[in-house]
């Protein structure tokens, strides 16, 4: 009988059918929850909103599959945006954001002595895994050094995962119910004031284009957001573009970022995902409750709102933290230059000194 032929695999350049159509469901949905929290006047609703539903769908069993490919395109686009929010007052006000900055050092040494000992009584982690879960730093980051160290790679990529979601579902309820603010994020109404041009549309994709590369090359921390940001506000402060990217795009890009999120949970199983979120639910109250502190304390001495303070000591993501400023129309420069400032120290001292303090509080 003659044999059969072997199915050819899916080869890099036409990916697997099946897996495509998969990423396009998780889109959909992901748009789907984030027009639904938009509707329903939901803070930041295009984050939270596919972050969300996502996230319900993998746990319960859907096999969604995560645009992670589409990452690399839209975290530029990220901090294009991000940058174009800079002026040529801003870094005028980076001597009188001194005293914030090295405040921030401070708050780290304290979350680290409240929240790793909790990671390690109650949740019963080891303290290389404790340690690299409960820093605030870049989920990227943490799992690598965390994993070389011999942490338990998973719960410290769940712990961040976790961290991210607790942070942003807080603040922007915090800042809705509590506050009053309008968290409305990105609206869908084009602002005549930066009306894009041709000229200024290559100028914008330039930055996101080389200052991914740039971030790679000089090996700088979320490189595919710094870099661009770099670039971006560098154009803007020299007033060679005001523009920023459409909104729409904008919004793609956090539906896209929102459902990667929400996709990370896929795979884990729901009695380890359910006691690594509560346990992440402690541990981030705790910086939470910690930020506040430093916020309503000292936020006279730093020159700043008790807001931004809380934005800016706020345990969430960098990329996910600026998209909540910019929804409020905080002053996006103080409170990403915090949190950039925030990963370059904990990635600075974690692989040497903080990890011996860390063993040290173990059993």
């Amino acid at each position: 009988m003659p044999q059969r032929p072997s199915p050819i695999p899916p080869s890099p350049i036409r990916p697997d059918p099946k897996r495509l159509a998969l990423i396009v469901l998780t889109l959909c949905l992901g748009a789907a929850g984030g027009t639904g929290f938009y509707l329903a006047h939901l803070p930041l609703p295009w984050m939270l909103g596919p972050m969300l539903v996502i996230f319900t769908c993998v746990m319960a069993g859907a096999p969604l599959e995560a645009p992670n490919a589409l990452r690399p395109i839209v975290i530029p686009v990220i901090g294009v945006m991000l940058g174009s929010s800079f002026t040529p007052e801003t870094f005028h006000h980076l001597a009188r954001w001194g005293l914030s900055l090295a405040g921030l050092a401070v708050y780290l040494a304290m979350a680290a002595a409240l929240v790793v000992p909790f990671y390690i009584k109650v949740g019963r982690l080891d303290p290389i895994t404790a340690f690299f879960s409960a820093m605030p730093g870049g989920l990227n980051e943490m799992t690598v050094i965390g994993g070389a160290l011999g942490g338990d790679e998973k719960r410290i990529i769940l712990a961040h995962a976790g961290r991210i979601v607790v942070s942003i579902s807080i603040i922007a309820l915090w800042f809705r119910v509590i506050l009053g603010y309008e968290v409305r994020g990105v609206s869908l109404a084009s602002d005549p004031a930066t009306s894009m041009t041709a000229l200024s549309a290559l100028i914008l994709i330039g930055c996101a284009v080389l200052g991914a590369w740039m971030g790679e090359k000089l090996r700088l921390p979320a490189p595919g957001l710094l870099g661009p940001l770099v670039l971006s506000a560098a154009a803007h402060i020299s007033g060679l573009t005001h523009s920023s990217p459409p909104a729409l795009i904008i919004v793609a890009a956090q539906v896209i970022l929102g459902s990667s999120m929400g996709a990370r949970f896929k795979g884990a199983g729901g009695r380890l995902v359910a006691e690594t979120l509560l346990l992440t639910l402690g541990g981030t109250l705790l910086m939470m409750a910690l930020s506040l502190t430093v916020a309503m304390l000292f936020h006279s001495v730093f020159g700043q709102s008790v807001e931004q303070v809380l934005l800016a000591y706020a345990p969430g993501g960098l990329t996910e933290m600026s998209l909540v400023a910019l929804a409020m129309n905080a002053e996006v420069a103080y409170i990403s230059i915090h949190h950039l400032v925030r990963i370059v120290i904990i990635v600075a001292v974690a692989p040497t000194l903080l990890t011996k303090i860390a063993k040290r509080i173990g059993y």
